[in-house]
């Protein structure tokens, strides 16, 4: 399977326009580096995390004594693979009990994105529960439960506008009693409302620290790339209501605007654990700095 689909992508367009500026110019100078710049901006990374890209590039580029083409591609691969690289930050907890709250803005493939991390898990011989924990929103319930029931997961549901935070006392009862391995926790995700979903986690959390304190604990921000700098701003607003350890980001297939994972990744030192490049439970892949970097810079 290609890494980013077989459709033509963000990463494909931006790779041609690159190519196209460098084949054009014979030597390397300041008009390059311009023309290079202006493609960063224009294809959703950030102004900020441009300019940091074009200075630690220019830097390699006279570090290494760099004078061909080539050699810029190569060069501005390693310069943005080490903006994503967040070291070890970068895996998720292989240890278990693991309890993962997944959190993010309704429409951006939350949902989808714990059931792919629950086949994930399963495919690695792990037990898993998912707990329905958005008693807010409609059918969200119901929705995890169906995707639960497709991948031989069960799910524990209340009532809707139940308190969030029994389904997860209830949940880590559950994972206790049949010593299962992940508790992979829906919740909801609206930020319209920011104290209650600010009350709402920090209530959850004290749930789990009391009930469960000796679980491994990750909060991943699922990010929808296709809403391109809107994501920037979600990421900011769940940073300041939770301590998010990781980003998913979805919907990179097709069309996506897949530069602003570069800006996440810089502005707010988020390590994105997790890239959805299409709709089968195995398009969940484990993030790779450097072979995302050369899928735009190929």
């Amino acid at each position: 399977m290609a890494l980013f689909g077989e459709k033509k992508s963000f990463f494909g367009r931006m790779s041609e326009r690159i190519t196209d500026v460098l084949m054009a110019r014979v030597k390397v100078d300041e008009e390059l580096m311009e023309e290079l710049e202006e493609i960063l901006i224009t294809s959703d990374i950030g102004m900020g995390t441009t300019m940091k890209i074009m200075e630690l590039l220019r830097k390699e580029i006279k570090d290494n004594s760099i004078s061909n083409s080539e050699d810029v591609k190569e060069a501005l691969t390693r310069v943005v693979a080490e903006i994503c690289d967040k070291g070890e930050r970068q895996k998720l907890s292989s240890e278990t009990p693991l309890v993962i709250l997944v959190v993010g803005i309704n429409g951006g493939g939350k949902t989808t994105s714990i059931a792919k991390l629950g086949h994930m898990f399963k495919s690695q011989g792990k037990t898993v529960l998912f707990a329905a924990a958005d008693t807010f929103r409609a059918a969200a319930a119901e929705q995890l439960d169906m995707w639960g029931k497709r991948i031989g997961v069960n799910t524990v549901m209340h009532n809707a506008g139940a308190d969030p935070s029994a389904v997860i006392f209830d949940s880590i009862q559950s994972v206790k009693a049949k010593g299962i391995d992940v508790l992979i926790c829906d919740t909801a995700g609206r930020l319209q409302t920011k104290k209650n979903l600010m009350a709402e986690l920090e209530k959850m959390n004290k749930v789990i620290d009391k009930e469960f304190p000796e679980a491994k604990r990750e909060t991943l921000l699922v990010l929808d790339a296709t809403t391109g700098k809107n994501a920037v701003s979600q990421a900011e607003e769940f940073g300041n209501v939770t301590d998010v350890s990781g980003i998913i980001l979805t919907k990179l297939d097709g069309s996506a605007k897949g530069g602003i994972a570069i800006t996440v990744a810089d502005e707010f030192d988020l390590p994105i654990k997790f890239i959805g490049v299409g709709e089968k439970m195995e398009d969940l892949q484990v993030f790779d700095g450097m072979k995302f970097a050369g899928g735009i810079f190929q």
